[in-house]
C-alpha cells in the first residue's frame, strides 16, 4: 500500500462520514480511476487476511465489510505514508528533496517519494520554485535530467533546518523528513553526544533548543555523507567553537563523517543562537531569580484570590522558565498559536501578569517580548488547572505504541503537570483490556481503535497543546462525572523513600553521607525505572535535611547587616562548605542588586553563585541578639540570617521553596524565637515542615 490508500483505510476505518469515490478523488487530488484501482488494492490486502471487500453503494459510496476496522492491526502505526500530506507540506517537503539532492531529480521522483501524481507535482511546481527562491536559493531545469538547486551549503544546511523545523512544528510525522535527517540509531548516538558535552561544557540546552540542534545534526551528518561539506569562509562563534568541536570531533569518531574547519565554525553559531538552561552567569543569579518567581507568585495569588503558594511544580517551572529568559538578551521568540489561544482565553490572567512582572523584567535588564509574556501566562493558567483538579485525582492509563523510555517520558511530565494517579502503562493493543472500573481516563500517543474509556492523544514529549487537550478533557469528566476523591490515597514515590532514608544516613555515617546519598538514589531509581530526568524529584533535600544543628547560631550580636552575613557564612566556611571568597560575593550582590535577599520581614536568605566560591551545598542560620537594617523598607529590620550555598540552580530549591512557605505562617518565627538550643530550632524546622505537608 501507498500512502494514499493507507489514508483511504484509516477514513473507511473511522466510519465518521460517507465517502465517495469523488470526494476521495477531489480530496486527494487524483482521478476517480485513481482511487478506484486504490480500493482494489485495499481489497486484495483485505482478502489476504480473509476479510470481506470494500463495495460501491449508490453514487459512489464506499461500503465497508463487517469488522473492516481489524486492518488497522496488520498496518504499522508508525508509518509516514499513513499521514495525508497538505498542499504546503508537499511543497515544504518537495522544496526540501530538491535543495537536498546533490544531483538533477526529475518530477517523477519528487511524486513517487510524496506517492502523488505528477500532475499534481506539476500544479505545486510553481510554488515549490518559489519557496525555494525564497530560501535564498534557485532552481534550475534541465529539459533531459530534471531539477536541480544551485546555492552555497551554508546557505543550504539553513533551508533544510528551516523546512524541518516548520515541518516538526506543524505536526508533520518525524518520516516525512527522514530523507534529510539520520536513522533512529544515528539518532541515539547523537544524542548521547549531545548530552555528554553539555554536561561538559556546563551549557544546557533547553527542550526546544536540544530537537533543534539535533535536527541541524542529522542535516549535517546526512550532508557530509554524500560528500557535500559546508566552505571555509566565515566567522566562528568564539565562546560555542570548542563545545561546536568537542560535539563533531566525537560525531566524526562514531558515524565516520569528516569534520571541516567550516562545519565547526558554521555549529558553533547554531549552538549560539540556541536557548540554554545554564547560560555562563546565569547559575550566579539563579537562587536570585527564584527569590522573585516567589514574589511574583505570592502577588499575583493575591490578585487572583487563589493562593497558589504552595503549590512547587509552579514554583519550579516558573523559575526554570525565567532563568533561560535572563540567558539572552533577546531570545525572539515566535508566538505560537497554543499560547495565543491561552492568553485569549485568560484575559484576566494576562492583565494581572503584565501588572506583576515589572519586577522580574527590571531584574533582566528589559521588558518580556510578548511570546515570554504568553509562557508565564500559560505557567499562571495551569497553576490554577492543578488547583481545581487538587481534590480530585484522576486515575490514567497511558498507552504508548513507541517503547519504554518513551512511556517513562510522557509518565513523568504527566506527573509534573497533573495531579494524576498513572495506574497503569500499556503498548495501545492491550487498551481493550483495561477495566473500566480500574481507571478514569486514557491518554495515548497514538488513536486507539477500541477503548473503553475517555481518551485523549498526546505527543509523548507532551507539548503546550497536548497539555491544554489533557486539561479540557479534565475539565469534561469532572463536570460529566461524579468521581469521588482520592487525595487521601497513600502512593510510594522515590522522593518519600528518600525523606525517610537520609536522616538515617545523617546519623550513622555522616561522613560518607553524599556517597551513600548517590548510591542510594541511583539504586532507588533504577529499581522504580524511573529516569535521570527527575533525579531532583528523587533527592531534594528538605529545610530540616540541609540546616544542621551545627551550622546554627542563636545570639549573634551584630552591628550592621554586612556584620550579619559575615556571621551567617561564618558556620559554613568552618565547615567547609565556601570559600572565604563567597562572603565577599555575598556583601558585592546585594550592594549591587539591593536587600531583595530579605524574603520576609525579619529574614534574609543571602546567598551568590557556585562559580563564587561554593564547596558544599549546605545552609546555616543565625538569630540575632539585636536586629539590624538591610535598607528593605517595610521587611526591616532583620532578625533572622540564612545564609545558602548552592552547588546549582535546582537541588537546594525545595528547601528554599520549603523555608519561603514556612515564613509565610505567623507562628514560625515565633517558634524560632523561642527556641534555646540549634538541636530545638531543627526539630521546629522539622515540624512546620510536616505540618505544612
Amino acid at each position: 500500500m501507498n500512502k494514499r490508500t493507507l489514508s483511504i483505510v484509516r477514513d473507511l476505518a473511522q466510519g465518521r462520514d460517507e465517502l465517495t469515490i469523488q470526494r476521495l478523488a477531489d480530496r486527494m487530488e487524483v482521478s476517480t480511476r485513481t482511487i478506484r484501482n486504490d480500493v482494489t488494492a485495499i481489497n486484495k490486502v483485505l482478502a489476504q487476511h480473509d476479510m470481506g471487500e470494500v463495495t460501491y453503494a449508490h453514487g459512489g459510496v464506499l461500503v465497508r465489510p463487517e469488522g473492516f476496522a481489524d486492518i488497522l492491526d496488520y498496518l504499522d502505526q508508525g508509518d509516514f505514508y499513513q499521514y495525508h500530506l497538505s498542499k504546503d507540506e508537499r511543497k515544504q517537503i518537495a522544496s526540501a528533496l530538491l535543495v537536498n539532492s546533490p544531483q538533477h531529480i526529475t518530477l517523477a521522483q519528487i511524486a513517487d517519494t510524496l506517492y502523488v501524481s505528477r500532475s499534481t507535482i506539476i500544479h505545486d511546481l510553481d510554488s515549490i520554485k518559489d519557496h525555494v527562491s525564497s530560501l535564498g536559493l534557485e532552481v534550475n531545469s534541465h529539459p533531459n535530467k530534471g531539477l536541480i538547486v544551485t546555492g552555497d551549503e551554508k546557505t543550504k544546511r539553513v533551508a533544510l533546518m528551516g523546512i524541518a523545523s516548520s515541518l516538526a512544528s506543524g505536526g508533520a510525522p518525524t518520516e516525512a523528513m527522514g530523507f534529510i535527517l539520520v536513522n533512529e540509531d544515528s539518532r541515539a548516538t547523537i544524542s548521547k553526544i549531545v548530552r555528554e558535552q553539555e554536561r561538559m561544557h556546563e551549557r544546557h540546552l533547553t527542550d526546544e533548543s536540544f530537537e533543534e540542534v539535533m535536527r541541524y545534526l542529522g542535516i549535517l551528518v546526512n550532508r557530509n555523507l554524500m560528500g557535500q561539506y559546508v566552505e571555509q569562509e566565515g566567522e566562528e562563534d568564539a565562546a560555542f567553537y570548542l563545545l561546536a568541536n568537542d560535539i563533531l570531533k566525537y560525531i566524526s569518531q562514531y558515524l565516520g563523517i569528516t569534520t571541516t574547519e567550516g562545519e565547526i565554525r558554521l555549529l558553533s553559531r547554531v549552538l549560539a543562537n540556541q536557548r540554554y538552561m545554564r547560560a555562563p552567569g546565569i547559575e550566579r543569579d539563579s537562587v536570585r531569580i527564584q527569590v522573585l518567581t516567589r514574589h511574583f507568585i505570592e502577588q499575583v495569588s493575591a490578585e487572583l484570590g487563589v493562593d497558589l503558594n504552595d503549590d512547587y511544580a509552579f514554583f519550579e517551572a516558573l523559575s526554570d522558565h525565567l532563568i533561560t529568559f535572563f540567558s539572552t538578551s533577546r531570545p525572539h521568540l515566535t508566538m505560537l498559536p497554543v499560547i495565543s489561544k491561552v492568553m485569549e482565553a485568560n484575559p484576566n490572567v494576562v492583565d494581572i501578569v503584565r501588572e506583576q512582572i515589572a519586577p522580574i523584567s527590571a531584574a533582566m535588564g528589559r521588558e518580556l517580548e510578548e511570546p515570554e509574556m504568553g509562557y508565564v501566562v500559560v505557567h499562571v493558567c495551569a497553576a490554577l488547572e492543578r488547583h481545581k483538579n487538587n481534590e480530585l485525582a484522576f486515575r490514567v492509563v497511558v498507552a504508548c505504541h513507541a517503547g519504554v523510555g518513551t512511556s517513562h517520558l510522557l509518565v513523568e511530565r504527566l506527573r509534573k503537570h497533573f495531579n494524576f494517579q498513572i495506574v497503569d502503562v500499556v503498548s495501545a493493543h492491550e487498551v481493550e483490556d483495561i477495566d473500566p472500573a480500574e481507571a478514569d481516563l486514557v491518554i495515548s500517543t497514538v488513536p486507539l481503535k477500541a477503548c473503553p474509556l475517555e481518551c485523549v492523544v498526546v505527543s509523548p514529549l507532551l507539548s503546550d497543546e497536548d497539555y491544554l487537550h489533557v486539561g479540557e478533557k479534565v475539565d469534561s469528566l469532572r463536570a460529566d462525572r461524579d468521581l469521588p476523591s482520592r487525595v487521601g490515597e497513600r502512593k510510594i514515590t522515590p522522593a518519600g523513600i528518600m525523606e525517610l532514608i537520609v536522616p538515617v544516613v545523617q546519623r550513622i555515617a555522616p561522613e560518607k553521607e553524599q556517597e551513600l546519598i548517590r548510591g542510594i538514589r541511583k539504586a532507588l531509581r533504577t529499581y522504580l525505572q524511573q529516569s535521570i530526568e527527575r533525579d531532583s524529584d528523587v533527592f531534594a533535600p528538605s529545610l530540616h535535611h540541609l540546616i544542621r544543628p551545627e551550622h546554627i547560631r542563636l545570639g549573634e550580636s551584630c552591628a550592621t547587616w554586612q556584620d550579619a552575613v559575615r556571621a551567617s557564612a561564618q558556620p559554613l566556611l568552618e565547615a567547609g562548605y565556601i570559600e572565604e571568597r563567597y562572603v565577599d560575593a555575598m556583601l558585592a550582590n546585594i550592594e549591587e542588586n539591593g536587600p531583595y535577599v530579605v524574603v520576609s520581614p525579619g529574614f534574609a536568605v543571602p546567598h551568590e553563585g557556585p562559580e563564587q566560591g561554593t564547596i558544599k551545598m549546605g545552609m546555616s542560620l543565625i538569630r540575632l541578639a539585636q536586629p539590624v537594617e538591610f535598607g528593605a523598607d517595610e521587611m526591616d529590620p532583620v532578625e533572622f540570617v540564612c545564609c545558602l550555598s548552592a552547588t546549582d540552580h535546582k537541588l537546594h530549591l525545595k528547601a528554599f521553596f520549603s523555608l519561603v512557605n514556612l515564613l509565610r505562617q505567623p507562628s514560625f518565627k515565633d517558634d524560632l524565637r523561642a527556641c534555646f538550643t540549634p538541636e530545638e530550632v531543627i526539630a521546629v524546622i522539622e515540624r512546620a515542615e510536616q505540618t505544612h505537608e
